[in-house]
């Protein structure tokens, strides 16, 4: 059995990369490497299936709604389609599919809908790689794929968004890390997952500090 999900959990790894190839540098492949690194890290500690964790971390971000006009259905249904064809046990691929739908933050006001350790592995692991270095890193990468300024100062942050209204959002990259980024120190549901977010989420004020001021001409 070890053997057969090792195998694929390679495939998996190879589908990955391949789907992912041409992605936009914060959502590619090197992210989902990223965090099945981290929830594997994490998971040492948990009592998880580490077959689902592996899984769901590797799909977790198979086909982003942001990238497919917001239709949130397009990664769950290609997640599914490719373990069917791994063989994968049906209750294996539906708890990674709700995985899959359950994992993203959509804002102060999204409703929890599905919960499991494995998720909570795999949310903590996703949400590290938004913190930290890294994190600054594919925020400002995608502000630049979007085309968003790096900051207005008369664009107020929102703080209690609908889930419809975060996905819309079109505001500064600066807003981003105050509607997402430094909220989700305080979310993280592992305790592996809270001391590693604690640090990120330092070095983090610690550039904004320094982006006030040099924006202000102060250093």
């Amino acid at each position: 059995m070890q053997k057969i999900q090792e195998e694929v959990i390679e495939q998996t790894i190879a589908f990955a990369k391949a789907a992912l190839k041409n992605a936009e540098g914060g959502h590619d492949w090197f992210h989902i490497e990223r965090v099945y690194k981290n929830a594997l890290l994490i998971a040492q500690d948990e009592k998880v299936d580490q077959f689902i964790v592996a899984l769901g971390a590797l799909l977790h971000d198979i086909a982003d709604s942001k990238f497919h006009n917001g239709d949130e259905t397009v990664g769950p249904r290609i997640a599914s389609s490719f373990l069917i064809k791994q063989n994968v046990d049906s209750a294996i691929i539906e708890h990674v599919i709700q995985i899959i739908k359950n994992i993203s933050f959509k804002g102060g006001n999204k409703k929890v809908a599905f919960s499991s350790p494995e998720l909570d592995v795999i949310q903590d692991a996703d949400r590290l790689d938004a913190l930290g270095a890294i994190g600054i890193a594919r925020t400002f990468n995608y502000g630049g794929f979007k085309n968003r300024k790096i900051y207005d100062p008369s664009v107020q942050t929102q703080l209690d968004m609908t889930p419809a209204q975060y996905k819309a959002s079109t505001a500064p990259t600066i807003n981003h890390f105050y509607e997402k980024l430094l909220l989700l120190k305080d979310r993280m549901n592992t305790e592996t997952g809270k001391a590693i977010a604690k640090k990120r989420h330092l070095y983090m004020v610690a550039f904004l500090d320094q982006f006030y001021a040099e924006w202000e001409g102060k250093v």
